[in-house]
């Protein structure tokens, strides 16, 4: 088995990735996987699109690999992560379902959404999160426009890829194996519904959206936990 690792990441963000792609590119290693960040935009003409679609080039990269884990650049990964290869099946998408908690509406009005403007395909929730996503060569064909479109559309409210390919997962009939919510830890887990989980105790962290917790800012956000992690020898 040929193994990557892959990231999106442009020149905007270079204060971010100065703290985050060392660890992840460290994960790859100790996953046997290669490392690769993906720079090229989508032709997305959509926000943040442009960035979000970049994820469509695993289509291509599915030729050379047979199993890759997308992880957003916004994460930090702690060193007792388990291998998400050996985790999730290789005939499975492996991602944690977002449909839960206070976002259960939110997101699954996204889905509602996705059936009505490209057509029911009986897809009603599981609403993926492409932050931690692991997928293998079966999965190539999730990867593309739907019909030739992005999921741009305003009724999506920002979903871009998380839509686009949940709803081609379920089109094509793809098993999902479902991570805990401990190997993609955003603000969301920290919340009442959730016990208020501890995300010092989860595997990844993840600074989705706003992403902070106790801090002012993302990006400080990410630094103060850094160096949380290195005191508690966990980077």
């Amino acid at each position: 088995m040929k193994y990557l690792i892959t990231t999106r990441a442009d020149s905007k963000i270079t204060e971010m990735t100065e703290i985050t792609h060392p660890i992840l590119s460290s994960y790859a290693e100790r996953c046997g996987a290669d490392f690769k960040v993906l720079i090229k935009d989508s032709d997305c003409t959509v926000g943040h699109g442009k960035w979000h679609f970049k994820i469509l080039q695993l289509n291509e990269l599915l030729d050379d690999y047979d199993r890759i884990i997308c992880i957003d650049s916004d994460i930090l990964i702690k060193n007792s992560c388990p291998n998400l290869f050996d985790v999730v099946p290789y005939e499975c998408v492996g991602t944690n379902l977002e449909d839960v908690g206070s976002r259960t509406s939110n997101r699954r009005s996204r889905i509602s959404a996705a059936n009505r403007i490209f057509g029911d395909n009986g897809w009603k929730e599981n609403y993926i999160n492409t932050g931690v996503f692991v997928v293998s060569k079966p999965h190539k064909n999730i990867f593309n426009k739907i019909d030739g479109k992005y999921a741009e559309d305003a009724d999506f409210q920002g979903g871009f890829d998380d839509v686009q390919l949940g709803y081609l997962i379920q089109k094509y009939g793809h098993c999902i194996h479902e991570l805990d919510y401990k190997f993609n830890h955003m603000t969301m887990y920290s919340e009442d519904w959730n016990g208020n989980a501890n995300r010092f105790k989860s595997h990844i962290i993840h600074y989705a959206g706003d992403g902070m917790f106790d801090a002012p800012s993302r990006i400080e956000q990410i630094r103060r936990d850094r160096d949380k992690l290195i005191e508690m020898r966990e980077l």
